[in-house]
This record gives C-alpha cells, structure tokens and sequence, in this order.
C-alpha cells in the first residue's frame, strides 16, 4: 500500500528509524494484533499499537467499566463506568488514530471459541487477569500457530515473555498447569500498583510491532520480571521442555478446554 501524504507526517518518526521505514508502516498498517482483555495490560498496549499505526486490532473482553478500573486501565474514562470496556477501549484508539480498524468482542475467551478468535491476527496480546484465559491463549496460540506476548502482574510485581510456537519456550514449559485454587489472590484480593500494568503493557506492545516488522530481538525464552517497588528488572531464561504436555515431543494437550478458576477466596481464612 502506498501511504498518504497524512500517514506519512503522522508516521514520520517511525519512518524515519531505519529498522521501520516507508516499508516497515506499510507492515504495521497491514498488521493484525487480537487484545485478550481491555484491562490494565490491554489499554497501554491497545492504545499504543493504535498510536503505532497497526492496522486492525481486535478487543476481547466480557466486562464492564467499573470505577475501580480507572486507577490503572487507561483506556477508559469517569463517563465510561458501566459501559463494555471493549467499546469504550476501541473508541481510545479511534481517537488516537482513525487509520486503524478495531473489532470488537464482548465475551470472555472460551474452549469453544478461541480458535475462531484469534484464527485472523497476527500476533495475540495475553492481557488476561485470569489463569484459565492465560493458558487457554497459550494452548489456543499453540494449536493455531500464533505468536503471543504473555503478562501478569499483581501487586507491585510483573512479569512478561514471548511465545513463537515451535521455535521458543511455551507457556507451559514454564508454568505447566495452573495453580492450585484457594493459592493465588486476585488483583482485586491482593492490589495493584496502577502504573505498573502500563510498564509491562507497553512492553507487550513492544514485542508486537517488532514481530510484525521482523526487526530486533522478541523476548523468547525469557522470562522478563520487573518489581517496580525497588525498580529492579531480571531476566531469567527458559527453554523448551521435551515433556511440556503442550510443546514437548509427546503432547497431551492436543485439543482445547476450560481450566478452572484458581483464585483464593480470602473469606474463608
């Protein structure tokens, strides 16, 4: 495609990058990146692969905006609460950039329909505050053949890595299975530093521009975790496991299914 005279004042300063070019935003807007989530990892990464130029973005995710939400979601505004998060957040990029194409999904990822979701994009943002949707991405990305960028963060604590099936670490050669219920506390049980979920989701976003340009380094068998209390960054490297059930050389994960919930309920201490 040939860019217009406003794509290329708009996109100057990528063009200008000789890793990027005329070439490389020509990739970006032809570029499909899918968000599982419009939380605090999917609005920082959302809204600057809109800002990037990526070309069609799609936003799954079953909630609502809640007031609770604005302290870190920074797709999202007072006049949203209450409306889906996929909207309001596909609105913050439209607004940032009326080159892109943002779908929207407002359901939760599910065994049935993973495969179908993330069967048109490129690349997959696991922006999930949930394990089962976290190892669902990572199964449903395995089976489809679909690069990802893996996230969580609690606390004051995140972490992030990137998957390319068959070629890198998967998920699940590092986390084999989810943890055990009543062993993990939610962001809600636990809190979370707001601007933390920027840092680890801009990084995310990261990971998928440089996928869809080719250029650079990904972050595969990496595990990337940063503590933003003492401003300490570690990177500890993983490598694919001969007996991971999903990657290994004798899978038993061949097929989708739901995990179940493994969050704490903290009533019950």
């Amino acid at each position: 495609m040939a860019l217009t005279e406003d794509q290329i004042e708009r996109y100057s300063r990528h063009i200008i990058l000789s890793e990027v070019g005329g070439e490389g935003q020509e990739k970006l807007l032809g570029g499909k990146v899918l968000l599982v989530g419009a939380g605090g990892l999917g609005s920082p990464a959302g809204l600057y692969l809109a800002a990037a130029g990526v070309g069609t973005i799609g936003v799954i995710d079953g909630d609502v905006v809640d007031l609770s939400n604005l302290q870190r979601q920074i797709a999202h505004t007072t006049e949203d609460l209450g409306k889906p998060k996929v909207e309001s957040a596909a609105n913050a990029m439209r607004d940032i950039n009326p080159d892109v194409n943002v779908r929207t999904y407002h359901t939760r990822m599910m065994a049935d329909n993973a495969l179908d979701l993330i069967a048109d994009y490129d690349f997959v943002i696991d922006g999930a505050d949930n394990f089962p949707t976290k190892f669902l991405v990572a199964d449903a990305c395995h089976l489809a053949g679909k690069a990802y960028s893996h996230a969580g963060i609690l606390r004051f604590d995140g972490q992030t890595m990137t998957v390319v099936p068959n070629e890198s670490a998967c998920y699940r050669c590092v986390f084999v299975k989810p943890p055990p219920t009543n062993s993990v506390p939610s962001c809600s049980q636990a809190g979370v530093l707001g601007v933390l979920a920027g840092v680890v989701g801009t990084i995310q976003a990261t990971e998928a521009i440089k996928y869809i340009l080719g250029t650079g380094g990904l972050l595969t068998n990496r595990l990337l975790t940063y503590t933003a209390l003492n401003m300490t960054f570690r990177e500890i490297k993983v490598k694919r496991q001969e007996r991971c059930p999903l990657c290994g050389s004798d899978p038993t994960i061949t097929e989708l299914h739901d995990e179940v919930e493994a969050v704490c309920d903290l009533s019950a201490r």
